[in-house]
C-alpha cells in the first residue's frame, strides 16, 4: 500500500478513522520554515467534522501534536512528524457492516485485494486520513508564502447550482463567511438550502471545488510525465470522493477553436504575460506565471442514510442500514484538502526546479 506523495517535498500519512489517530511525516521539509501553529491548527479546524448541520456531526477537536522536526518553532531539516489523536470514535456504529459491502465505498475492494479490512468507518479509505493531508498542506503554505506563492479554494458547484462567475470576478476573502465556503453570499444561502434539504431526506449530494494558485514563478513542472498539471491532476484524484478534474478552459475549451482558445503574449513591466489564460497558468506541462486555476468534481458521498440493498463477504444478498454519521455533501470540508494538496504539489516541484539550478 503506498502512503507516500512527492519527489522533495515527501508526505505519508498514516492511522485510521477509529484506530488512535491520524498522522503525517513529512521527509525533506526544508529547514528554517516558522511553523505557526496556530495557523496550523486554523487550517485543521476548517477541515475538522462537526462545524454545522451540514456536515458530519462527528465532534472531533483535529487537535495536533509535532512529534519530530521542529526546534524552537522552526523546522530542523529532518523528518517532521505531525500526530492527530481520534477522540470521538462510534466504531459499534459500523458493526452491521462488518460482512457487508457498502454500495460505492472501498469494503469490497479492500477486502478483495487485502483479504482484511477495518469496516470501523471505512479505516484507511475513510476520509479521516485527509486530516494529515491538512496538516502537511498547512507547513507547505507557510513555506510558500515566504515564496510569494498564494492558495484559494472555494465551493463554485452543489448538485445543479452553479456559480457561473469566473474567479476574477469574485471576491474569494468571503470564503469563509458562510459554512458552504462559496464567496458569492445569494448562492451559498442556495447551496446551504440544498445541502441541508437532502440531508433531512437522508440523502447526499455531489459538488465541485475551484481552487487557484497565484504567484506560482516560470518553470514548475517537468516536460512528459511530470507535467504540472498531471501531478496536480493526479493529488486531487488521490482524495476521498473525487472523480473528476480539470485545469484552465478544461471540458468546456473543446468548444473553442484555436483561434478563441490560444493565449496571445505580451510584455508589461519587463514581465512576459498572456492576455486570455485558458491554459490555466500551465503550457507544455511547465508554468508559464499566470494564475493556476482548476476544477476539481466531488461525486455525492456514498454512505447514505438509507438502506441499500447488496451483498455479504459471502455473496448473499444483503441489505445495508444507513447508520453512523457523515456528511450529506462533501465539498464545504474538502476546500481546506484541496487547497492542503496543491501546495504540497507545488512546494515539491518548486524544490524540484531549485534543485536543478547550479
Amino acid at each position: 500500500m503506498d502512503n507516500s506523495y512527492g519527489t522533495l517535498f515527501k508526505i505519508t500519512t498514516f492511522g485510521e478513522s477509529h484506530g488512535r489517530g491520524v498522522g503525517v511525516v513529512i521527509d525533506g521539509c526544508p529547514a528554517g520554515i516558522d511553523l505557526d501553529k496556530s495557523f496550523i491548527q486554523s487550517e485543521l479546524s476548517r477541515r475538522k467534522p462537526g462545524q454545522s448541520k451540514i456536515v458530519t456531526q462527528r465532534k472531533e477537536p483535529d487537535e495536533f501534536e509535532i512529534l519530530s522536526g521542529e526546534f524552537e518553532g522552526k523546522s530542523t531539516g529532518t523528518p517532521l512528524t505531525f500526530m492527530i489523536w481520534n477522540t470521538n470514535q462510534k466504531s459499534h456504529d459500523y458493526s452491521h457492516i462488518a460482512e457487508k459491502f457498502r454500495p460505492s465505498h472501498a469494503d469490497y475492494t479492500y477486502q478483495e485485494k487485502y483479504g482484511v479490512r477495518d469496516y470501523r468507518g471505512g479505516g484507511r479509505s475513510s476520509a479521516r486520513e485527509t486530516a494529515a493531508r491538512v496538516a502537511a498542506g498547512a507547513v507547505a503554505k507557510l513555506a510558500l508564502s515566504q515564496l510569494g506563492i498564494s492558495i484559494q479554494a472555494y465551493v463554485s458547484q452543489v448538485g445543479a447550482l452553479t456559480l457561473n462567475k469566473p474567479y476574477t470576478e469574485l471576491d474569494l476573502g468571503n470564503t469563509e463567511s458562510n459554512d458552504v465556503r462559496c464567496p458569492d453570499s445569494a448562492m451559498a444561502q442556495q447551496m446551504f438550502e440544498l445541502i441541508d434539504k437532502t440531508r433531512k431526506n437522508q440523502d447526499t449530494i455531489g459538488g465541485v471545488v475551484a481552487c487557484v494558485i497565484k504567484g506560482a514563478p516560470v518553470g514548475l513542472g517537468e516536460p512528459v510525465f511530470d507535467r504540472f498539471h498531471a501531478e496536480l491532476g493526479k493529488a486531487m484524484l488521490s482524495i476521498n470522493a473525487v472523480k473528476g478534474f480539470e485545469i484552465g478552459s478544461g471540458f468546456e475549451g473543446v468548444k473553442q477553436n484555436g483561434s478563441e482558445h490560444n493565449d496571445p503574449f505580451f510584455v508589461e513591466d519587463g514581465f512576459v504575460k498572456t492576455t486570455t489564460n485558458n491554459s490555466g497558468g500551465v503550457q507544455g506541462g511547465i508554468t508559464n506565471g499566470q494564475d493556476i486555476y482548476f476544477n476539481t468534481a466531488f461525486k455525492p458521498v456514498a454512505t447514505i442514510m438509507k438502506d441499500q440493498d447488496s451483498i455479504d463477504q459471502h455473496g448473499n444478498a444483503a441489505v445495508v442500514s444507513g447508520k453512523g454519521r457523515h456528511d450529506p455533501c462533501v465539498v464545504p470540508r474538502a476546500v481546506p484538502i484541496v487547497e492542503a494538496m496543491a501546495a504540497v504539489v507545488t512546494l515539491d516541484f518548486y524544490m524540484r526546479n531549485k534543485a536543478r539550478q547550479l
